[in-house]
């Protein structure tokens, strides 16, 4: 079994990164109020998204080639939780307690799923 290695722990960083950044550019397109599209294209958040993708597509390349997919899906998933959390602090997006109850449960997952061995045989 592989350890975990400190660059994987980047995809669910990057993806939050993404989505904060894609939503503040959607909140600049609506507020700018004229072709939401010209607006979110010549965004620099959106700009600033995009390379956070690209960049993230090159780590999540990696992680694949060295881990089984099982294994290495349910990192993207830590993502969720990175993502709510941020979200409440920068756009002060209600944080139910339901939603941290489903958090936890997301995080106890990926927790399992990363310490669970292989099958004898």
């Amino acid at each position: 079994m592989r350890a975990l290695r400190p660059i994987w722990l980047m995809v669910p960083l990057l993806n939050m990164a993404q989505q904060i950044l894609l939503k503040q550019s959607a909140i600049d397109a609506d507020r700018a109020g004229g072709t939401w599209l010209v607006d979110i294209l010549s965004s620099h958040w959106f700009l600033a998204a995009i390379v956070a993708e690209i960049v993230c597509f090159a780590i999540w390349m990696t992680v694949l080639s060295e881990l089984d997919l099982s294994k290495a899906f349910p990192l993207s998933a830590i993502s969720y939780v990175l993502i709510m959390g941020v979200a409440w602090i920068v756009f002060d997006e209600p944080l139910p307690l339901l939603r941290l109850a489903g958090s936890l449960l997301i995080l106890a997952g990926v927790w399992l799923i990363a310490t669970a061995s292989r099958p004898a045989g």
